[in-house]
Protein backbone atom coordinates (compact mmCIF):
# COMPACT_ATOMS: atom_id res chain seq x y z
CA UNK A 1 0.00 0.00 0.00
CA UNK A 2 2.58 2.23 0.65
CA UNK A 3 4.22 1.64 -2.08
CA UNK A 4 1.45 2.54 -4.14
CA UNK A 5 1.26 5.77 -2.78
CA UNK A 6 4.54 6.68 -2.84
CA UNK A 7 5.26 6.92 1.03
CA UNK A 8 7.48 5.10 3.15
CA UNK A 9 9.94 4.92 0.36
CA UNK A 10 12.32 6.27 2.84
CA UNK A 11 12.27 3.18 5.07
CA UNK A 12 10.63 0.67 3.37
CA UNK A 13 11.51 -2.47 2.89
CA UNK A 14 13.06 -2.88 6.14
CA UNK A 15 13.92 -5.86 8.60
CA UNK A 16 13.80 -6.24 12.18
CA UNK A 17 17.50 -6.22 12.53
CA UNK A 18 17.74 -3.41 10.15
CA UNK A 19 15.75 -1.36 11.75
CA UNK A 20 17.24 -1.67 15.10
CA UNK A 21 20.52 -1.26 13.81
CA UNK A 22 19.42 1.98 12.25
CA UNK A 23 17.39 3.45 15.09
CA UNK A 24 20.89 2.62 17.45
CA UNK A 25 22.76 4.67 15.02
CA UNK A 26 20.03 7.38 15.43
CA UNK A 27 20.97 7.67 19.23
CA UNK A 28 24.38 8.14 17.70
CA UNK A 29 23.58 10.49 15.38
CA UNK A 30 21.97 12.64 17.88
CA UNK A 31 24.49 12.78 20.24
CA UNK A 32 27.15 14.27 17.45
CA UNK A 33 24.07 16.24 15.98
CA UNK A 34 22.19 18.40 18.69
CA UNK A 35 25.15 20.80 19.54
CA UNK A 36 25.02 21.86 15.57
CA UNK A 37 21.23 21.81 16.00
CA UNK A 38 22.19 24.79 18.50
CA UNK A 39 24.17 26.21 17.30
CA UNK A 40 21.94 26.60 13.12
CA UNK A 41 19.54 27.75 15.82
CA UNK A 42 22.37 30.73 16.99
CA UNK A 43 22.82 31.34 13.14
CA UNK A 44 19.36 31.43 12.06
CA UNK A 45 18.92 34.31 15.08
CA UNK A 46 16.10 32.19 16.59
CA UNK A 47 15.92 30.16 19.79
CA UNK A 48 17.90 27.12 20.69
CA UNK A 49 15.13 24.90 21.06
CA UNK A 50 13.78 26.46 17.48
CA UNK A 51 17.12 24.01 16.43
CA UNK A 52 15.96 21.37 18.11
CA UNK A 53 12.31 21.22 16.93
CA UNK A 54 13.84 21.32 13.13
CA UNK A 55 14.37 17.80 13.91
CA UNK A 56 11.34 16.45 15.10
CA UNK A 57 8.25 17.23 13.01
CA UNK A 58 10.22 18.26 9.86
CA UNK A 59 12.02 15.13 10.28
CA UNK A 60 9.43 13.15 10.43
CA UNK A 61 7.78 14.49 7.89
CA UNK A 62 10.21 14.00 4.96
CA UNK A 63 10.55 10.21 6.70
CA UNK A 64 6.79 10.04 5.35
CA UNK A 65 7.23 11.74 1.99
CA UNK A 66 10.73 11.62 0.95
CA UNK A 67 12.81 8.92 -1.01
CA UNK A 68 15.95 8.90 -0.23
CA UNK A 69 16.96 6.53 2.80
CA UNK A 70 19.86 8.76 4.14
CA UNK A 71 19.45 12.29 3.65
CA UNK A 72 18.97 13.89 6.98
CA UNK A 73 16.39 17.31 6.63
CA UNK A 74 16.95 19.07 9.65
CA UNK A 75 17.95 22.57 10.06
CA UNK A 76 21.48 24.12 8.03
CA UNK A 77 23.87 26.37 7.84
CA UNK A 78 23.16 27.42 4.28
CA UNK A 79 19.69 28.30 4.36
CA UNK A 80 20.21 29.64 8.02
CA UNK A 81 22.68 32.11 6.93
CA UNK A 82 20.27 33.25 3.76
CA UNK A 83 17.55 33.79 5.51
CA UNK A 84 18.76 35.75 8.62
CA UNK A 85 20.88 38.06 6.63
CA UNK A 86 18.05 39.23 5.38
CA UNK A 87 15.56 39.02 8.56
CA UNK A 88 17.46 40.67 10.49
CA UNK A 89 17.13 44.05 8.58
CA UNK A 90 13.50 43.43 9.33
CA UNK A 91 12.70 42.77 12.93
CA UNK A 92 14.99 42.24 16.25
CA UNK A 93 17.14 38.70 16.13
CA UNK A 94 15.34 36.44 18.33
CA UNK A 95 12.31 38.52 18.89
CA UNK A 96 8.70 37.08 18.39
CA UNK A 97 8.40 39.66 15.11
CA UNK A 98 11.62 37.52 14.04
CA UNK A 99 10.28 34.29 14.92
CA UNK A 100 6.59 34.70 13.12
CA UNK A 101 9.11 36.29 10.21
CA UNK A 102 11.15 33.10 9.80
CA UNK A 103 7.89 30.56 10.09
CA UNK A 104 6.69 32.64 7.01
CA UNK A 105 9.60 32.07 5.34
CA UNK A 106 9.52 28.31 5.82
CA UNK A 107 5.81 28.23 4.55
CA UNK A 108 6.87 29.78 1.66
CA UNK A 109 9.66 27.35 0.74
CA UNK A 110 7.59 24.92 1.34
CA UNK A 111 4.93 26.05 -1.14
CA UNK A 112 7.60 26.79 -3.89
CA UNK A 113 9.35 23.23 -3.14
CA UNK A 114 5.35 22.20 -4.02
CA UNK A 115 5.56 23.87 -7.23
CA UNK A 116 8.68 22.49 -7.95
CA UNK A 117 7.59 19.04 -7.39
CA UNK A 118 3.75 19.59 -9.36
CA UNK A 119 5.94 20.67 -11.87
CA UNK A 120 8.55 18.00 -11.48
CA UNK A 121 11.42 20.59 -11.26
CA UNK A 122 13.85 18.03 -10.13
CA UNK A 123 16.26 19.00 -12.69
CA UNK A 124 16.99 22.54 -11.48
CA UNK A 125 19.62 21.08 -9.07
CA UNK A 126 21.93 20.31 -12.32
CA UNK A 127 22.01 24.28 -12.84
CA UNK A 128 24.18 24.95 -9.72
CA UNK A 129 27.71 23.26 -10.56
CA UNK A 130 29.75 22.15 -7.68
CA UNK A 131 31.94 24.71 -8.94
CA UNK A 132 29.93 27.58 -7.91
CA UNK A 133 28.19 25.18 -4.92
CA UNK A 134 32.01 24.95 -3.42
CA UNK A 135 32.46 29.11 -3.40
CA UNK A 136 29.26 29.75 -2.54
CA UNK A 137 29.63 27.62 0.70
CA UNK A 138 32.96 28.85 1.08
CA UNK A 139 31.86 32.60 1.46
CA UNK A 140 29.29 31.18 3.77
CA UNK A 141 31.66 29.58 5.59
CA UNK A 142 33.49 32.81 5.90
CA UNK A 143 30.75 35.08 6.91
CA UNK A 144 29.19 32.61 9.42
CA UNK A 145 32.87 32.29 11.17
CA UNK A 146 33.30 36.35 11.68
CA UNK A 147 29.57 36.35 12.60
CA UNK A 148 30.66 33.76 15.57
CA UNK A 149 33.68 36.52 16.56
CA UNK A 150 31.28 38.20 18.58
CA UNK A 151 30.38 35.92 21.25
CA UNK A 152 34.08 33.74 20.84
CA UNK A 153 35.54 37.31 22.19
CA UNK A 154 32.51 38.31 24.56
CA UNK A 155 32.16 41.43 22.18
CA UNK A 156 28.82 43.26 21.13
CA UNK A 157 29.66 43.16 17.32
CA UNK A 158 26.78 45.20 15.52
CA UNK A 159 28.45 45.89 11.98
CA UNK A 160 25.76 44.39 9.78
CA UNK A 161 28.19 42.82 6.74
CA UNK A 162 30.95 40.89 6.89
CA UNK A 163 34.03 42.73 6.62
CA UNK A 164 32.29 45.52 8.63
CA UNK A 165 32.89 42.07 11.67
CA UNK A 166 36.00 42.23 10.96
CA UNK A 167 37.05 45.57 10.95
CA UNK A 168 35.29 45.72 14.44
CA UNK A 169 36.74 43.17 15.42
CA UNK A 170 40.68 44.60 14.69
CA UNK A 171 39.49 47.86 16.62
CA UNK A 172 38.19 46.41 19.72
CA UNK A 173 41.07 43.94 20.26
CA UNK A 174 41.80 45.11 23.89
CA UNK A 175 37.98 44.98 24.99
CA UNK A 176 37.98 41.38 24.24
CA UNK A 177 36.73 39.45 27.51
CA UNK A 178 39.70 37.25 28.72
CA UNK A 179 37.70 34.67 30.68
CA UNK A 180 35.27 34.08 27.80
CA UNK A 181 37.97 34.51 25.04
CA UNK A 182 39.92 32.02 26.45
CA UNK A 183 37.14 29.44 26.97
CA UNK A 184 36.14 29.42 23.74
CA UNK A 185 39.26 29.02 22.25
CA UNK A 186 39.81 25.70 23.98
CA UNK A 187 37.03 24.29 22.82
CA UNK A 188 37.46 25.42 19.23
CA UNK A 189 41.26 24.00 19.51
CA UNK A 190 39.86 20.70 20.56
CA UNK A 191 36.87 20.82 18.55
CA UNK A 192 39.07 21.01 15.55
CA UNK A 193 40.72 18.67 16.85
CA UNK A 194 38.42 15.98 17.56
CA UNK A 195 37.16 16.35 14.16
CA UNK A 196 40.21 15.90 12.29
CA UNK A 197 41.09 12.76 14.63
CA UNK A 198 38.32 11.57 15.85
CA UNK A 199 35.14 12.22 13.84
CA UNK A 200 33.29 9.10 14.28
CA UNK A 201 33.54 10.46 18.63
CA UNK A 202 30.46 12.82 20.02
CA UNK A 203 33.07 15.13 21.29
CA UNK A 204 31.27 18.58 20.58
CA UNK A 205 28.05 16.72 23.01
CA UNK A 206 30.55 15.83 25.71
CA UNK A 207 32.25 19.05 25.12
CA UNK A 208 28.65 20.96 25.58
CA UNK A 209 27.69 18.90 28.20
CA UNK A 210 31.01 19.28 30.34
CA UNK A 211 30.38 23.77 29.78
CA UNK A 212 26.63 23.05 31.07
CA UNK A 213 28.33 21.51 33.98
CA UNK A 214 30.81 23.52 34.59
CA UNK A 215 28.73 26.66 34.41
CA UNK A 216 26.16 25.17 36.75
CA UNK A 217 28.89 24.73 39.40
CA UNK A 218 30.94 27.80 39.13
CA UNK A 219 28.44 30.21 37.94
CA UNK A 220 30.12 31.75 34.44
CA UNK A 221 27.39 34.20 34.37
CA UNK A 222 28.76 35.69 37.13
CA UNK A 223 32.05 35.47 35.66
CA UNK A 224 30.82 37.54 32.80
CA UNK A 225 30.80 34.77 30.62
CA UNK A 226 27.23 35.35 29.14
CA UNK A 227 25.16 32.15 28.94
CA UNK A 228 22.03 31.30 27.07
CA UNK A 229 19.70 31.74 30.03
CA UNK A 230 15.85 30.05 30.21
CA UNK A 231 15.31 27.95 28.01
CA UNK A 232 11.15 26.82 27.10
CA UNK A 233 11.21 22.92 26.70
CA UNK A 234 8.33 20.78 25.70
CA UNK A 235 7.06 19.72 22.59
CA UNK A 236 6.27 22.30 19.96
CA UNK A 237 2.72 23.79 19.84
CA UNK A 238 1.29 23.86 16.00
CA UNK A 239 0.85 27.84 15.46
CA UNK A 240 -0.13 29.45 11.85
CA UNK A 241 2.56 31.93 10.58
CA UNK A 242 0.98 35.35 9.49
CA UNK A 243 0.52 35.78 5.61
CA UNK A 244 -0.08 38.90 5.31
CA UNK A 245 0.34 39.71 1.50
CA UNK A 246 2.97 42.70 2.46
CA UNK A 247 4.94 39.78 4.13
CA UNK A 248 4.56 37.39 1.20
CA UNK A 249 6.21 40.30 -1.06
CA UNK A 250 9.07 40.69 1.65
CA UNK A 251 9.58 37.01 2.17
CA UNK A 252 9.19 35.75 -1.39
CA UNK A 253 12.77 36.22 -2.80
CA UNK A 254 14.51 34.69 0.59
CA UNK A 255 12.21 32.07 0.39
CA UNK A 256 13.58 31.50 -3.24
CA UNK A 257 17.16 31.83 -2.26
CA UNK A 258 16.37 29.51 0.39
CA UNK A 259 14.36 26.59 -2.36
CA UNK A 260 17.53 26.97 -4.47
CA UNK A 261 19.67 26.07 -1.57
CA UNK A 262 17.85 23.14 -0.99
CA UNK A 263 17.13 21.91 -4.12
CA UNK A 264 20.72 21.85 -4.76
CA UNK A 265 22.20 20.64 -1.79
CA UNK A 266 19.29 18.08 -1.12
CA UNK A 267 19.84 16.90 -4.51
CA UNK A 268 23.65 16.19 -4.69
CA UNK A 269 23.51 14.91 -0.90
CA UNK A 270 21.10 12.04 -1.88
CA UNK A 271 22.32 11.62 -4.74
CA UNK A 272 26.06 10.72 -3.77
CA UNK A 273 24.59 7.70 -1.11
CA UNK A 274 21.78 6.63 -3.62
CA UNK A 275 24.78 5.99 -5.35
CA UNK A 276 26.81 4.94 -2.90
CA UNK A 277 24.65 2.15 -1.90
CA UNK A 278 23.16 1.34 -5.64
CA UNK A 279 19.46 2.45 -4.52
CA UNK A 280 17.00 4.08 -6.59
CA UNK A 281 17.24 8.07 -5.85
CA UNK A 282 14.19 9.61 -6.56
CA UNK A 283 14.33 13.54 -7.32
CA UNK A 284 10.59 14.76 -7.28
CA UNK A 285 9.83 12.21 -4.01
CA UNK A 286 12.65 13.87 -2.55
CA UNK A 287 11.37 17.26 -3.03
CA UNK A 288 7.88 16.66 -1.96
CA UNK A 289 9.37 15.32 1.32
CA UNK A 290 10.68 18.78 1.64
CA UNK A 291 8.56 20.66 0.97
CA UNK A 292 6.39 18.41 4.10
CA UNK A 293 9.65 19.39 5.87
CA UNK A 294 9.61 22.99 5.23
CA UNK A 295 5.77 23.40 5.82
CA UNK A 296 5.88 21.03 9.18
CA UNK A 297 8.62 23.24 10.44
CA UNK A 298 6.51 26.82 9.96
CA UNK A 299 3.90 25.65 11.92
CA UNK A 300 5.94 23.90 14.69
CA UNK A 301 7.61 27.08 15.48
CA UNK A 302 10.90 26.42 13.91
CA UNK A 303 12.69 28.13 10.87
CA UNK A 304 13.55 26.26 6.95
CA UNK A 305 15.14 22.95 6.87
CA UNK A 306 17.62 21.52 4.28
CA UNK A 307 18.81 18.33 3.29
CA UNK A 308 22.48 18.89 5.23
CA UNK A 309 25.48 17.01 3.56
CA UNK A 310 27.83 17.57 6.63
CA UNK A 311 24.39 15.58 8.99
CA UNK A 312 23.93 13.35 6.12
CA UNK A 313 27.58 12.13 5.85
CA UNK A 314 27.27 11.73 10.21
CA UNK A 315 24.46 9.93 9.66
CA UNK A 316 26.35 7.80 7.47
CA UNK A 317 29.06 7.19 9.97
CA UNK A 318 26.66 6.49 12.77
CA UNK A 319 25.45 3.38 10.46
CA UNK A 320 21.91 4.53 9.74
CA UNK A 321 20.99 2.94 6.03
CA UNK A 322 17.16 4.06 6.36
CA UNK A 323 15.01 6.81 7.51
CA UNK A 324 14.76 4.52 11.00
CA UNK A 325 17.77 6.04 12.33
CA UNK A 326 16.68 9.83 11.56
CA UNK A 327 13.30 8.45 12.94
CA UNK A 328 15.73 7.52 16.09
CA UNK A 329 17.41 10.69 15.99
CA UNK A 330 13.59 12.32 16.67
CA UNK A 331 12.92 10.36 19.48
CA UNK A 332 16.13 11.65 21.15
CA UNK A 333 15.40 15.03 20.05
CA UNK A 334 12.10 14.69 21.73
CA UNK A 335 13.39 13.64 25.02
CA UNK A 336 15.73 16.12 25.24
CA UNK A 337 12.83 18.74 25.00
CA UNK A 338 10.81 17.27 27.57
CA UNK A 339 13.30 16.08 30.24
CA UNK A 340 16.29 18.01 29.84
CA UNK A 341 15.94 21.37 28.14
CA UNK A 342 16.37 23.30 31.36
CA UNK A 343 19.72 22.95 31.58
CA UNK A 344 20.10 24.41 28.56
CA UNK A 345 19.92 27.56 30.13
CA UNK A 346 24.08 27.39 31.53
CA UNK A 347 25.35 26.71 28.08
CA UNK A 348 27.96 29.66 27.53
CA UNK A 349 27.39 31.44 24.76
CA UNK A 350 31.03 31.19 23.54
CA UNK A 351 30.71 27.45 23.65
CA UNK A 352 27.94 27.67 20.92
CA UNK A 353 29.78 30.09 19.19
CA UNK A 354 33.40 27.83 19.32
CA UNK A 355 30.79 24.58 17.60
CA UNK A 356 29.33 26.95 15.07
CA UNK A 357 32.76 28.18 14.23
CA UNK A 358 34.07 24.92 13.91
CA UNK A 359 31.08 23.67 11.55
CA UNK A 360 31.59 27.17 9.58
CA UNK A 361 35.07 26.16 8.84
CA UNK A 362 34.42 22.98 7.57
CA UNK A 363 32.01 24.83 5.15
CA UNK A 364 35.67 25.98 3.24
CA UNK A 365 36.49 23.12 1.51
CA UNK A 366 39.83 24.10 1.31
CA UNK A 367 41.12 20.35 -0.73
CA UNK A 368 38.44 20.79 -3.43
CA UNK A 369 39.60 24.83 -3.76
CA UNK A 370 42.98 23.77 -4.38
CA UNK A 371 41.88 20.66 -6.97
CA UNK A 372 40.12 23.27 -8.95
CA UNK A 373 42.88 26.09 -8.58
CA UNK A 374 45.49 23.36 -10.01
CA UNK A 375 42.74 21.47 -12.64
CA UNK A 376 40.75 24.21 -13.82
CA UNK A 377 41.81 27.73 -13.27
CA UNK A 378 38.45 28.94 -14.83
CA UNK A 379 36.54 27.53 -12.18
CA UNK A 380 38.46 28.36 -9.45
CA UNK A 381 38.10 32.51 -10.38
CA UNK A 382 34.63 31.63 -10.33
CA UNK A 383 34.39 29.77 -6.79
CA UNK A 384 36.17 32.76 -5.69
CA UNK A 385 34.49 35.47 -7.06
CA UNK A 386 30.75 33.73 -5.96
CA UNK A 387 32.48 33.78 -2.01
CA UNK A 388 33.37 37.04 -2.79
CA UNK A 389 30.01 37.90 -3.54
CA UNK A 390 28.36 36.31 -0.91
CA UNK A 391 30.99 38.35 1.48
CA UNK A 392 30.18 41.66 0.05
CA UNK A 393 26.71 41.85 -1.41
CA UNK A 394 25.08 38.98 0.62
CA UNK A 395 23.79 35.78 0.29
CA UNK A 396 21.25 35.74 -1.90
CA UNK A 397 22.70 37.63 -4.49
CA UNK A 398 25.84 34.83 -4.31
CA UNK A 399 23.44 32.60 -5.09
CA UNK A 400 22.17 34.30 -8.09
CA UNK A 401 25.33 34.76 -9.45
CA UNK A 402 26.58 31.02 -8.47
CA UNK A 403 23.79 30.06 -11.05
CA UNK A 404 24.39 32.15 -13.50
CA UNK A 405 28.16 31.71 -13.02
CA UNK A 406 27.68 28.14 -13.52
CA UNK A 407 25.15 28.59 -16.62
CA UNK A 408 27.95 30.85 -17.93
CA UNK A 409 30.34 28.33 -17.80
CA UNK A 410 28.19 25.59 -19.61
CA UNK A 411 27.90 28.41 -22.49
CA UNK A 412 30.88 29.93 -22.79
CA UNK A 413 31.97 25.63 -23.65
CA UNK A 414 28.84 25.83 -26.37
CA UNK A 415 29.46 28.99 -27.67
CA UNK A 416 33.41 28.26 -28.46
CA UNK A 417 33.27 24.51 -28.63
CA UNK A 418 36.14 22.26 -29.33
CA UNK A 419 37.02 21.75 -33.00
CA UNK A 420 39.06 19.47 -34.88
CA UNK A 421 40.12 18.22 -38.15
CA UNK A 422 41.58 15.37 -39.65
CA UNK A 423 45.10 15.05 -40.62
CA UNK A 424 47.50 12.24 -41.81
CA UNK A 425 50.20 11.06 -39.26
CA UNK A 426 53.59 10.09 -40.44
CA UNK A 427 52.38 6.64 -41.31
CA UNK A 428 49.37 7.94 -43.41
CA UNK A 429 46.82 7.17 -40.85
CA UNK A 430 44.56 10.21 -39.85
CA UNK A 431 44.59 11.16 -36.57
CA UNK A 432 42.12 14.58 -34.93
CA UNK A 433 44.77 17.72 -34.86
CA UNK A 434 43.62 21.01 -33.69
CA UNK A 435 42.21 23.16 -36.69
CA UNK A 436 45.02 24.34 -38.72
CA UNK A 437 44.20 26.62 -42.20
CA UNK A 438 46.03 25.51 -44.94
CA UNK A 439 45.89 21.86 -44.20
CA UNK A 440 43.88 19.14 -45.60
CA UNK A 441 42.92 15.47 -44.93
CA UNK A 442 43.36 14.34 -48.01
CA UNK A 443 44.14 15.16 -51.68
CA UNK A 444 40.74 17.37 -52.25
CA UNK A 445 39.16 16.59 -48.68
CA UNK A 446 38.93 18.19 -45.48
CA UNK A 447 36.92 16.53 -42.87
CA UNK A 448 36.12 18.89 -39.63
CA UNK A 449 34.36 17.89 -36.16
CA UNK A 450 32.85 20.58 -34.73
CA UNK A 451 32.06 19.72 -30.75
CA UNK A 452 28.64 21.14 -29.75
CA UNK A 453 25.03 21.61 -31.00
CA UNK A 454 24.81 24.51 -33.64
CA UNK A 455 22.70 27.18 -32.41
CA UNK A 456 22.38 30.94 -32.77
CA UNK A 457 25.23 31.91 -30.30
CA UNK A 458 27.80 29.17 -32.06
CA UNK A 459 26.36 29.07 -35.36
CA UNK A 460 29.09 32.32 -36.29
CA UNK A 461 31.87 30.28 -35.13
CA UNK A 462 31.37 27.23 -37.07
CA UNK A 463 30.50 29.28 -40.04
CA UNK A 464 33.91 31.18 -39.85
CA UNK A 465 35.94 27.75 -39.25
CA UNK A 466 34.74 26.18 -42.57
CA UNK A 467 35.32 29.38 -44.31
CA UNK A 468 38.97 30.20 -43.05
CA UNK A 469 39.44 26.32 -43.67
CA UNK A 470 38.42 26.41 -47.16
CA UNK A 471 39.69 29.97 -48.20
CA UNK A 472 43.39 28.42 -47.20
CA UNK A 473 43.13 25.07 -48.43
CA UNK A 474 45.50 24.03 -51.23
CA UNK A 475 44.15 24.06 -54.89
CA UNK A 476 41.90 21.61 -55.73
CA UNK A 477 39.25 21.19 -52.71
CA UNK A 478 36.52 19.61 -53.73
CA UNK A 479 35.05 18.16 -50.44
CA UNK A 480 34.32 19.43 -47.08
CA UNK A 481 32.91 16.98 -44.87
CA UNK A 482 31.51 17.88 -41.33
CA UNK A 483 31.99 14.86 -38.76
CA UNK A 484 28.58 15.55 -36.73
CA UNK A 485 28.56 13.42 -34.49
CA UNK A 486 28.78 15.69 -31.55
CA UNK A 487 25.53 17.90 -33.26
CA UNK A 488 21.91 16.88 -31.99
CA UNK A 489 20.18 19.92 -32.43
CA UNK A 490 19.63 23.02 -34.83
CA UNK A 491 17.71 25.89 -34.57
CA UNK A 492 16.63 27.93 -36.77
CA UNK A 493 19.18 30.70 -36.88
CA UNK A 494 21.83 28.12 -37.17
CA UNK A 495 19.65 26.37 -40.07
CA UNK A 496 19.72 29.64 -42.13
CA UNK A 497 23.41 30.09 -41.75
CA UNK A 498 23.76 26.51 -42.21
CA UNK A 499 21.75 27.20 -45.71
CA UNK A 500 23.85 29.79 -46.95
CA UNK A 501 27.49 28.37 -45.86
CA UNK A 502 26.01 25.36 -48.04
CA UNK A 503 25.29 27.75 -51.33
CA UNK A 504 28.50 29.99 -50.67
CA UNK A 505 30.49 26.38 -50.98
CA UNK A 506 28.91 25.36 -53.79
CA UNK A 507 29.46 28.36 -55.89
CA UNK A 508 33.43 28.08 -54.93
CA UNK A 509 33.35 24.38 -56.29
CA UNK A 510 33.45 22.70 -52.38
CA UNK A 511 30.39 20.32 -51.70
CA UNK A 512 29.57 20.20 -48.39
CA UNK A 513 28.87 16.82 -46.74
CA UNK A 514 27.43 15.59 -43.31
CA UNK A 515 28.25 12.39 -41.73
CA UNK A 516 26.87 10.71 -38.43
CA UNK A 517 23.76 12.54 -38.97
CA UNK A 518 22.08 11.47 -35.99
CA UNK A 519 17.98 10.53 -35.71
CA UNK A 520 17.62 14.24 -33.92
CA UNK A 521 19.82 16.33 -35.92
CA UNK A 522 18.46 14.71 -39.16
CA UNK A 523 14.51 15.51 -37.61
CA UNK A 524 15.71 19.32 -37.12
CA UNK A 525 17.34 19.32 -40.55
CA UNK A 526 14.10 17.91 -42.09
CA UNK A 527 11.65 20.47 -40.10
CA UNK A 528 14.25 23.86 -41.30
CA UNK A 529 14.10 22.16 -45.02
CA UNK A 530 17.75 21.50 -45.39
CA UNK A 531 16.70 18.09 -46.61
CA UNK A 532 15.01 19.87 -49.86
CA UNK A 533 17.97 22.38 -50.10
CA UNK A 534 21.12 19.38 -49.63
CA UNK A 535 21.06 15.68 -51.25
CA UNK A 536 20.24 12.79 -49.39
CA UNK A 537 23.32 11.54 -50.48
CA UNK A 538 25.00 14.36 -48.83
CA UNK A 539 22.98 13.33 -45.41
CA UNK A 540 24.76 10.62 -43.82
CA UNK A 541 24.45 8.36 -40.40
CA UNK A 542 28.10 7.57 -41.03
CA UNK A 543 31.63 9.01 -41.60
CA UNK A 544 32.58 5.86 -43.37
CA UNK A 545 29.56 6.47 -46.12
CA UNK A 546 30.24 10.19 -45.93
CA UNK A 547 33.93 9.70 -47.30
CA UNK A 548 32.92 7.01 -49.46
CA UNK A 549 30.85 9.76 -51.21
CA UNK A 550 33.89 11.83 -51.75
CA UNK A 551 35.60 9.10 -53.28
CA UNK A 552 37.99 8.43 -50.25
CA UNK A 553 38.70 5.22 -48.75
CA UNK A 554 38.32 5.71 -44.66
CA UNK A 555 41.16 5.12 -42.97
CA UNK A 556 40.94 3.31 -39.63
CA UNK A 557 41.40 5.63 -37.02
CA UNK A 558 39.11 7.97 -38.12
CA UNK A 559 36.74 7.52 -36.20
CA UNK A 560 37.46 5.44 -32.95
CA UNK A 561 36.52 2.34 -35.13
CA UNK A 562 33.36 3.20 -37.08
Amino acid sequence: MANRLKILQGILPLTRKGALRDALAGVSLAAMDIPQLLGYARIAGMPAVAGLYTALLPLLAFAFFGASRHLVVAADSATATIFSSRLSGMASIGSPEYIALAGTVALLTAALLLVARLLRLGFLADFLSRTALTGFLAGVGIQVALAMCGDLFGLAISAPTALGKLLFLLDHLLQIHPPTAALALSLLLVLLAAKRWLPHLPIPMLLLAGCIAASAAFDFAARGIQVLGPVAGGLPSLTLPRLGWRDVLDLLPIAGACFVMIIAQSSAASRVYADRHYEHDDQNANILGLSAANAAAAFSGAFVVNGSPTQTAMAEQSGSRSQVGQLGFAVVVALVLLFLCQWLQYLPHCALAAVVFAIAVGLVDVKTLRAMRTESPVEFRMALITAATVLIVGVEQGILLAMALSLIHHVRHSYRPHTLMLEPDSSGRWQPVAVQPGRETAPGLIVFRFGADLFYANDTFFVSQVTQLVAQAPAGLRWFVVDAGAITSLDYSAARTLLELYRNLSQQGVQLVFGRVNGYLRADMVRHGIDGVVDERYLLPTLHEALAVAGVTPQRSTNGGE
